[in-house]
């Protein structure tokens, strides 16, 4: 259910988001580095290979937010 909403929630802000700059005077496109696609493209893979059991445990949880961190840490020295 989480995944699904946070689709929604991502397909709907990033069209307003766009339209919304061009109003306010700062354009915004969608042309991203290629850090930000591979690291959404991982962290994808990521959560479909954990939730290919249908189930979760507490350890996985903790190894999602772990890659979540190395992926902000990098993120903010490249």
């Amino acid at each position: 259910m989480a995944l699904g909403s946070s689709t929604q929630v991502a397909l709907f802000v990033t069209p307003v988001l766009v339209l919304a700059s061009l109003l306010m005077g700062q354009p915004m496109n969608l042309v991203f580095p290629p850090f930000q696609v591979v690291s959404v493209a991982l962290s994808t893979a990521i959560v479909a290979m954990i939730m290919l059991d249908g189930e979760s445990h507490w350890f996985e949880g903790v190894q999602l937010l772990a890659v979540y961190t190395l992926v902000a840490v990098a993120g903010y020295f490249i």
